[in-house]
């Protein structure tokens, strides 16, 4: 029987986090004692003040559908939100809410890339960025960064990356999955090379904004000159620890913002509603409701970076933000592990799912084919006796 399905289809990959994920469930059903350290996920519950909010809502009958771009008292929330934590001044017209940070993201590739526009990808990248981008069109165009420079790009390299094709740059900062944040000063500079180019915009992506050690934070749409050059990407899945929610938004130009308006209209309409109620509960809380997160994460991450230098030919640096670490382990490459011979990063983390039993996520997925990606957003018992696992696999 012929291949009934679209090229599209045949030619998008596979999320790597997500096959990871479900191949770790699987191992784990059949009775295996597998430590999965390969999803984004907090191991926190939503909390409870958000809860509430969300029993309000539905005890108030919020169950009609909702305006498309998200309910008008949520974007003013929103809008709130940015003022408060951004400098940015986004109104309600520049805001559209959506289900997850994810389809807010597919929405401006959808709504912006042309056939063969080139997008520039600093590479390590989130998961998605690629085959989204390929998937409305796109070039996605990888600069490789390593663990040398904080995995962050340069202004030379971001002007040697951009041709007459370039329309957009992707990036997140704090960074899935190397945890590098951004600064202001490293930002103006980006910013710089970006404003030489008419008509080239930057998808800024902050889902990871509130998980930062660094005591810093800056959106790039706050830099003289590119708040109308900006997508800001934002939601509430990690920092309030409400994955299942599916609750993302972005702050845009009109122009933008009402073109991701037209496409989610003819794709899924309005996000959840009891969701977007919650949702006001926490953009309109103050950060410091999160601290007792946000310090649990710091000291995992501290745990976390510790055990891997204690073992020989891992190189690590030292992230400072989200709840990644992200190490590159190419000394292995070439060599064989107890009758395992490691060709590249995903060899190496098969190995270790087979060998260690613990789930990570090859570098590949992202763009560095010399790393691997380990979530820490698991108990420190967890933690440990993972990295003591992976030291012994390795001896």
């Amino acid at each position: 029987m012929n291949n009934p399905l679209s090229d599209r289809i045949n030619s998008l990959s596979t999320s790597q986090t997500l096959a990871m994920a479900a191949l770790a469930r699987e191992l784990k059903a059949q009775g295996k004692d597998i430590i999965s350290l390969s999803l984004g996920e907090p191991d926190f519950n939503t909390p409870d003040f958000i809860k509430e909010a969300a029993k309000k809502a539905i005890d108030e009958n919020y169950s009609t559908y909702s305006p498309v771009d998200g309910y008008a008292d949520l974007k003013e929330a929103i809008c709130r939100k940015f003022k408060r934590d951004n400098e940015l001044d986004y109104k309600p017209s520049n805001v559209v809410v959506s289900t997850g940070a994810k389809q807010a993201l597919y929405n401006v590739a959808q709504c912006m890339i042309n056939e063969g526009d080139e997008v520039i990808l600093p590479a390590p990248y989130w998961v998605s960025y690629y085959e989204i981008i390929k998937m409305s069109g796109g070039i996605p165009v990888e600069v490789p960064t390593s663990i040398e420079t904080d995995f962050k790009i340069t202004p030379e390299q971001l002007e040697k990356a951009i041709t007459p094709k370039t329309k957009m740059i992707w990036y997140s900062s704090p960074c899935n999955p190397s945890g590098s944040v951004f600064n202001r000063e490293e930002l103006t500079a980006l910013s710089k090379v970006i404003l030489k180019h008419e008509n080239i915009y930057v998808v800024s992506d902050e889902i990871y904004e509130h998980i930062n050690f660094s005591g810093t934070f800056c959106s790039i749409a706050s830099i003289p000159g590119m708040f109308d050059r900006t997508i800001t990407v934002n939601g509430v899945a990690k920092a309030f620890a409400m994955t299942g929610w599916r609750i993302g938004y972005i702050g845009a130009p009109e122009i933008i913002a009402k073109a991701c308006t037209k496409m989610q209209g003819q794709v899924t309409s309005g996000a959840n509603s009891i969701a977007q109620r919650a949702t006001i509960a926490a953009v309109d809380a103050d950060p410091s409701v999160l601290n007792y997160m946000v310090e649990a994460f710091h000291k995992r991450r501290d745990l976390v970076v510790g055990l891997i230098q204690a073992i020989p030919n891992l190189k690590i640096n030292v992230p400072e933000g989200a709840f990644y670490v992200f190490p590159d382990v190419s000394f292995y490459f070439g060599k064989t592990l107890r009758g395992t011979f490691i060709k590249d990063a995903t060899d190496f983390s098969m190995y270790l799912l087979a060998e260690a039993n613990v789930a990570t996520v090859t570098g590949d997925a992202f763009g560095n084919p010399d790393c691997i990606r380990f979530s820490y957003a698991t108990s420190e018992e967890l933690l440990i006796e993972a990295l003591r696992r992976i030291k012994e696999a390795l001896a």
